[in-house]
């Protein structure tokens, strides 16, 4: 009896609306994902573009801990600054069970926010604890904002765009521009279309995706961790920073791949495949 489906059917009133758990029917084939619901995420825009990557898989908005243990796969995004997500997560008591799924194995995705908790340190608006799952910090470009003093890892400071300021189902259908290049002048947050470059060959998510594919990032803090070796991609704008790790099972990305057209929905599909 597979522990997704209780034995009794029980309804829950989710934030996202009501759905039914069912009587258990076996495990069956259908992958189990779990966008994690901590009030503070693209969560809506995540899940579409994972059924469409994935139409076969079971994909649920959740903020309940037993069905992220429950999880095949789980995807953490964020929108946000790192120290109220953090708060988040442990207020709804869903930290554990994220250990928990790294700890077993279970393919796991950060997405922008998703990454940044995912270090000790944030220094967005003060110096706050994050989940210490990689030993580094969370620090600030390097230069002033230009038209606004947006902070955090959806610019939380400054208005955030139509995009970002509330969830979209839809894919964007902007096209990618010419990459910001250094010794330009950098606005804060850097939003809009970069390039990234492997900084570590041979991650499953890159199968199909060339070296300086565009990527769609909105944020004003990047990672900086202690072990190279977790950095898997690279971006620059204005300085050079990591715009993801990996390690064993864990993937997280300082990009948006539900916002960025044909190559997010690569990573996401690489990622479905695991």
């Amino acid at each position: 009896m597979s522990d997704w489906l209780p034995r009794i059917a029980k309804r829950i009133d989710h934030a996202e609306g009501q759905w039914v758990r069912l009587i258990g029917q076996g495990d069956g084939v259908r992958q189990r994902v779990v966008v994690v619901d901590y009030q503070m995420g693209n969560l809506r825009s995540v899940q579409k573009a994972v059924e469409r990557v994935a139409p076969a898989a079971e994909v649920r908005v959740s903020s309940i801990p037993e069905d992220i243990d429950a999880a095949d796969k789980v995807i953490l995004p964020g929108v946000g600054a790192c120290g109220d997500a953090v708060r988040e997560l442990r207020s709804r008591g869903l930290v554990d069970s994220l250990r928990r799924a790294m700890d077993r194995g279970r393919p796991f995705l950060g997405i922008c926010l998703g990454l940044q908790m995912l270090f000790d340190v944030s220094y967005e608006g003060g110096e706050h604890a994050g989940l210490g799952i990689l030993a580094g910090e969370v620090v600030r470009f390097p230069f002033s904002s230009v038209g606004g003093s947006g902070v955090g890892g959806e610019a939380t400071g400054a208005a955030l765009p139509a995009d970002h300021a509330t969830e979209q189902p839809m894919l964007p259908t902007a096209q990618p521009s010419a990459s910001v290049g250094v010794g330009e002048r950098h606005k804060v947050p850097h939003m809009g279309w970069n390039q990234v470059w492997e900084a570590a060959a041979g991650c499953p998510l890159m199968r199909g995706i060339e070296p300086g594919t565009y990527f769609y990032f909105v944020h004003s803090y990047f990672v900086q961790p202690q072990d190279a070796s977790v950095v898997w991609l690279e971006s620059e704008y204005g300085v050079r920073f990591c715009a993801a790790v990996w390690r064993d099972n864990l993937f997280a990305t300082q990009f948006h791949p539900e916002k960025s057209q044909a190559s997010g929905l690569k990573l996401l599909h690489n990622f479905m495949n695991l």
